[in-house]
């Protein structure tokens, strides 16, 4: 939650109504595209393990680096340019059909002599929904011969590159209201974007990639006054950051916010998709020290208490997923991120410091037990993030049928087991994105 100036909300609202209806003009002639959201392209992608096998689960090892050392600097018939980079998500596109660059000089020089736009593609190696688009889209010959032809295709792993992330996200969110990853962007030679938004299906890229080339090549027009709007907006935004010295007012501003957006039967803040958001809580919390306002303490006990016994915390390996796909804090996405485990850790201990109650100490020793034994390589340093998808299938590792716990516990702890982690016959899990009940449990 952030204090805007009144004067600073108009004119960026002003700024974005402008930008939005060049963008309707720009999608025009495609009905479909300029209404896709991405709650219903993931429902669109719930086929995508029937129609064929999930790929990444059996990627072909990379070759050795003496073997690579000898390929072309195209990546030859096997491979693209990725192959000759070192991070794990661009490798992880290096056999793909399409004509991958990583950032840099050589793909936007190769864009400016070709008179073509850049499609750009963010993402990370843990992310589900990476995966998907990149089984759906990246690896098939169709679509990769339709950006192959029409542009110039970079890819950007945001944990290499945050400050490239960092922009376009920016730019996604003030253009579409939402972000998230994999994001793409459609851009000029000169980084200036024109179409941005998260995941797509095949379906929507076989529209949107030729709809935006035939843009590209006879509205250039369009294009250029989309552009200069979107920087006059970041601009006028950039502008307007500065504000005045920070005082008491700010702070109960910030906190009347969160009241009234805080969820005072699940915790946590807003509607469903939700995040842990532990920076509030620890704000929360010194706004506590600092007014005494009981309110405040009650948010974050509330919070941490559902949040650790729901399903978005792993209640048998312990530690924390990315969030929560409903209010209750039952259903997460099933990444585990270092920076949640640390920053959420954080708040229990520091809601320990000012409660004593061991129930938040225990909170914390369980998160150092998980970040220790599963994200702390041999080496010594700490993995980033934990994949969502487990032999091609997003939260597989996670979740339980009731033969499972029988199997490994027996019986008469199976049965004690269920009941105090509250398991369905039927199951409680639902899958994102086809909204059904598979028979398996979350524990929580």
């Amino acid at each position: 939650h952030t204090v805007f100036y009144v004067n600073h909300r108009f004119a960026s609202a002003l700024l974005l109504l402008k930008l939005f209806i060049l963008i309707l003009h720009l999608l025009g002639c495609s009905e479909n595209i300029s209404k896709a959201d991405p709650n219903q392209l993931k429902q669109e992608a719930s086929s995508i393990g029937k129609e064929k096998t999930n790929s990444h689960s059996t990627r072909k090892a990379l070759p050795s680096d003496s073997v690579i050392a000898t390929l072309p600097l195209n990546g030859g018939k096997e491979f693209n340019r990725l192959i000759f980079e070192s991070s794990p998500y661009l490798l992880q596109h290096a056999r793909n059909p399409i004509e991958w660059y990583p950032w840099g000089a050589e793909a936007f020089q190769k864009a400016i002599d070709e008179d073509k736009p850049i499609f750009l593609s963010i993402g990370y190696t843990t992310c589900h929904w990476c995966h998907v688009m990149e089984h759906e889209s990246f690896e098939d010959q169709e679509v990769a011969d339709l950006l192959n032809q029409n542009y110039i295709c970079i890819k950007v792993d945001r944990e290499e590159r945050p400050d490239v992330d960092n922009i376009y996200m920016s730019v996604t969110q003030m253009m579409t209201g939402r972000g998230g990853w994999p994001m793409t962007v459609i851009m000029s030679p000169d980084k200036i974007p024109f179409f941005t938004g998260t995941y797509f299906p095949k379906k929507s890229m076989t529209q949107l990639v030729p709809h935006f080339a035939n843009i590209w090549k006879n509205e250039r027009d369009k294009v250029s006054e989309v552009g200069k709007s979107i920087m006059k907006s970041l601009e006028e935004m950039q502008a307007n950051q500065t504000g005045g010295d920070l005082n008491a007012t700010h702070l109960d501003a910030c906190f009347e916010g969160l009241s009234k957006d805080f969820d005072p039967k699940f915790g946590g803040f807003g509607n469903r998709p939700k995040f842990p958001t532990s920076h509030t809580l620890s704000f929360l919390l010194r706004y506590y020290k600092r007014t005494e306002k009981q309110e405040a303490l009650d948010m974050v006990k509330i919070t941490l208490e559902n949040i650790h016994q729901g399903g978005v915390y792993d209640q048998v390996g312990l530690g924390i997923h990315r969030y929560s796909v409903d209010n209750e804090w039952l259903v997460p996405h099933f990444e585990k991120m270092l920076y949640d485990q640390a920053l959420f850790a954080q708040a229990s201990l520091e809601c320990f410091q000012v409660t004593k109650d061991p129930y938040f100490l225990r909170i914390v020793n369980e998160i150092l037990t998980y970040v220790t034994r599963g994200m702390t390589s041999p080496e010594g340093g700490f993995y980033s993030a934990e994949d969502a998808d487990s032999e091609g299938k997003e939260g597989k590792f996670y979740i339980w049928t009731q033969d499972e716990i029988n199997l490994v516990l027996g019986s008469k702890d199976a049965k004690l087991f269920m009941k105090v982690y509250r398991f369905e016959k039927g199951g409680n899990f639902l899958d994102e994105s086809t909204h059904e009940k598979t028979g398996a449990n979350i524990p929580h």
